[in-house]
């Protein structure tokens, strides 16, 4: 894939602002006609840069209330247990984003759930019994200081 130039990269934080935009929409607002930002967003799509498009849900109107950060370390660093690892956490829906690290922990996990019961349930019956993991971290989010999904592309 070639570098980004202005337009995609103007495309790219269109549809990162709004997605539900129209190309026509987005093409009269970065000053292309339809065809060409079209072909652009296909191009950027079949090239991975658009993985996909979401809707950003508030947590706590949806009655998640605790978010958790937690730090995962491994018991054994082999290839096999980090793969199983990896391919448990991709199946749990409670566990929002996942992160290989360096420095004290392995891994670091974002954990969305009701209440603290319903985390320590998680705890126990899911998060201590994931293939390899040896010690667990948590920390409860107090509150959200900043959570942007966009990149920063300029």
């Amino acid at each position: 894939m070639s570098p980004l130039d202005s337009f995609s990269i103007r495309i790219l934080s269109e549809l990162q602002r709004d997605a539900r935009q129209t190309i026509l929409q987005i093409a009269q607002r970065i000053g292309l006609t339809n065809t060409p930002c079209w072909k652009r967003i296909k191009e950027m799509e079949r090239d991975g840069v658009i993985r996909g498009y979401t809707a950003l849900v508030d947590r706590d109107k949806v009655g998640l209330l605790i978010c958790v950060l937690a730090e995962i370390n491994l018991s054994k660093h082999t290839e096999k247990n980090a793969s199983d690892f990896e391919k448990e956490v991709a199946a749990c829906p409670q566990i929002t984003e996942c992160y290989s690290t360096t420095g004290n922990a392995d891994y670091m996990i974002k954990v969305v759930t009701t209440d603290i019961k319903a985390y320590e349930t998680f705890l126990h019956n899911v998060l201590f019994k994931l293939p390899g993991v040896e010690h667990v971290r948590s920390s409860i989010v107090l509150r959200d200081v900043k959570c942007d999904p966009r990149m920063p592309l300029t």
